[in-house]
């Protein structure tokens, strides 16, 4: 009797064959991966001769002279030997081109090159796509809706609020601290930074310094995803969005960007319940110039269909962090440089107390009659720009001053940090020394980037100054800085500039 083809007795010789055919197929496809990435790797290559860069793993890169929080230390010594430009291998097929020279920051900064994929990308689920991450047009719309909110017709009442915010903030510290003892400041500055930022560009009655349990939960998420974001951008096993949301820090992440949704959800409700009020609406409607909140809900309300709630949410999202979290890293390094320099300090007190007498009023028309307070904040960003680091995705190939190129698709960092820190650029970097910023004093003009530049740079760059000084020239007044030298602070590279032992000083009430 004949055996029929799909009896029992063939099956096992069938799906051995499949299997095999499986096999092989599996193989192909393996090897068909490993042929292009060998060619990746190899136009890499050939598309960075021009640019010379330390030994590297092939397949870890550079990963292990950039550990966690030891990065600045590599790009000052990386600085050093390759002054222009170096590679900076991240893995075997990824890599990105780390900038250094003010040439090569001009010419990528003029351009309309998009941010960079890689890395802002992980940022999205907190901010959205706001002025920060937007490219093309609808960047250059956003922009141009928002630039009004930022005229100087704005800015000047918003020097009494920041009085105000500062006030507080150092009225805390009189009551916090005895004769010299020290106290960790990051944490308060950060707090009276988004205190300002609330009552200025989202209309907030009150003080969120007096009532903080709601912030202080905003404050925390907004540290948490600072260090979530900069360590996934380093995993290359948290690249992918799947493995990245079942990871533990995934979860993390997961749940400090609803954090400061809630957050920036209900200051957006809070405002929009106030312009519901009778008269609010037309007061608001009859001003010159709106605030940055009332301009985003006036375009929603006026044109619903260019400005979506997600549009909304993303521009707020983003002006929240970057309004507090950038400001407060700036605050809180200018007073540390000023502890550590003393003679600076006591001359930026004359100054100020020549200025302001012993009181503590200070208004818009000051803010410009304080040259040396301004040349030493503009020193101590030198040292510790509050951005560390922006990135760019080449849309065409670009060629250098000196004539080294790069192809299309390469993603270069901009290392404002390693730029500030160039010994080509400012003679003993890591000096710190207010004079190179003398008015009228020559200097590159990509040289000293703490508000980045071209048409990208920080739309709140005059916003933040006024800032810095009122909050320097009210804390001179009542307060001498030390150093706390059992703690000195240990500069670390995050999406803001920060210290992994926070910012400890001594604070001496003045009589």
């Amino acid at each position: 009797m004949s055996v029929s083809a799909l009896s029992p007795t063939r099956l096992p010789g069938s799906l051995s064959g499949l299997l095999q055919v499986a096999a092989l197929l599996g193989l192909l496809l393996l090897l068909l991966k490993a042929a292009q990435l060998y060619l990746r790797r190899q136009w890499l290559l050939r598309a960075l001769q021009q640019f010379p860069c330390p030994p590297f793993h092939w397949l870890l890169g550079h990963s292990r002279e950039f550990q966690m929080n030891q990065e600045l230390q590599q790009i000052l010594k990386w600085v050093e030997k390759f002054p222009r430009a170096c590679p900076h291998w991240i893995g075997g097929n990824k890599v990105r081109v780390q900038l250094y020279d003010p040439d090569y920051m001009k010419v990528i900064l003029g351009r309309s090159d998009p941010k960079s994929r890689g890395s802002y990308t992980f940022v999205a689920p907190w901010i959205g796509y706001g002025l920060l991450l937007l490219n093309g047009q609808p960047w250059f719309q956003h922009r141009r809706m928002l630039t009004p909110a930022f005229h100087y017709d704005i800015l000047k009442p918003y020097v009494g609020l920041m009085v105000d915010s500062v006030q507080i903030m150092l009225d805390k510290w009189e009551q916090l601290v005895s004769q010299d003892s020290s106290l960790e400041v990051f944490q308060d500055i950060s707090l009276m930074t988004l205190d300002t930022i609330m009552k200025c560009a989202f209309s907030y009655q009150g003080s969120v310094q007096l009532d903080s349990r709601n912030s202080q939960s905003y404050i925390q998420a907004v540290g948490d995803l600072n260090n979530l974001v900069f360590a996934r951008v380093r995993n290359i096993f948290h690249q992918s969005d799947t493995i990245y949301r079942l990871s533990p820090e995934g979860r993390l992440s997961h749940r400090a960007c609803q954090l400061a949704h809630e957050h920036t959800d209900r200051v957006i409700q809070q405002r929009k319940a106030q312009l519901q009020q009778e008269g609010e609406l037309e007061k608001v409607r009859r001003k010159r110039r709106l605030d940055f909140l009332d301009v985003l809900l006036f375009a929603k309300m006026e044109n619903g269909s260019s400005l979506s709630d997600q549009d909304l949410r993303a521009e707020v999202d983003t002006f929240m962090f970057e309004g507090h979290d950038t400001t407060a890293s700036g605050v809180s390094w200018i007073f540390y440089a000023l502890a550590t320099h003393p003679e600076h300090q006591h001359r930026c007190r004359e100054e100020i107390q020549g200025l302001l007498g012993d009181g503590a009023s200070i208004t818009w028309e000051h803010l410009d009659q304080m040259p040396y307070t301004t040349m030493c904040i503009k020193e101590a960003m030198r040292l510790y720009p509050p951005v560390p680091a922006i990135s760019r995705d080449l849309s065409s190939p670009v060629t250098f001053p000196d004539g080294r190129s790069l192809p299309k698709g390469f993603t270069v960092t901009l290392s404002i940090y390693g730029l500030h820190h160039n010994p080509n650029v400012w003679p003993n970097p890591e000096v710190f020394d207010p004079s190179r910023f003398t008015p009228g004093s020559a200097r590159h003009s990509h040289a000293f980037l703490p508000f980045s530049g071209g048409a990208r740079n920080c739309i709140g760059k005059q916003f933040a100054m006024n800032e810095l000084k009122v909050a320097v020239a009210l804390t001179l007044l009542r307060f001498e800085l030390l150093p706390d030298p059992t703690r000195i602070p240990k500069p670390t590279a995050r999406l803001v500039l920060k210290s992994n032992n926070g910012i400890h000083l001594r604070l001496r009430k003045l009589q």
